[in-house]
């Protein structure tokens, strides 16, 4: 498979598998910023990328910023339609400023294949033995 990358910004970073092995690539700002506690951005990425069609792009979070700092991706769905520069929804749910700086990596994207489901209309589900219990529902063990 390839996908194809603009860079709207000459000095933009491709995106990049880091190790063999990686599941997804890494996403570099194209901006310098301050997020302060709360706040959130559609941070630049400088890059307009052609995902196949059948698949779909997820973004997420690089787990070392997520965990050391609190800096959380939001509405990560690219649909293989979307050739526009790509953004990365972040939030700042520390209690502490986070700089961003250009060049910086700030969020990893995953290349999934994408099913689309016929949709039909029933009046009953079928039994299962979890049936309508949510959240909790399997207990601790």
């Amino acid at each position: 498979m390839k996908i194809f990358v603009k860079k709207i910004y000459a000095d933009a970073k491709l995106p990049l598998f880091a190790l063999k092995g990686d599941a997804g690539m890494d996403l570099f700002s194209y901006e310098n910023l301050i997020l302060k506690p709360g706040d959130r951005a559609s941070v630049d990425t400088g890059l307009a990328i052609k995902i196949p069609e059948g698949y779909a792009g997820l973004i997420w979070d690089k787990s070392g910023i997520a965990q050391k700092s609190g800096i959380k991706t939001l509405g990560g769905v690219i649909d293989s339609g979307y050739t526009g520069q790509w953004r990365v929804g972040l939030v700042n749910l520390s209690k502490r400023d986070y700089k961003i700086e250009k060049g910086q990596k700030i969020a990893q994207v995953l290349i999934q294949k994408v099913e689309r489901p016929e949709i039909e209309l029933v009046t009953e589900l079928e039994k299962t033995k979890r049936g309508t219990r949510g959240f909790g529902s399997t207990g601790k063990k």
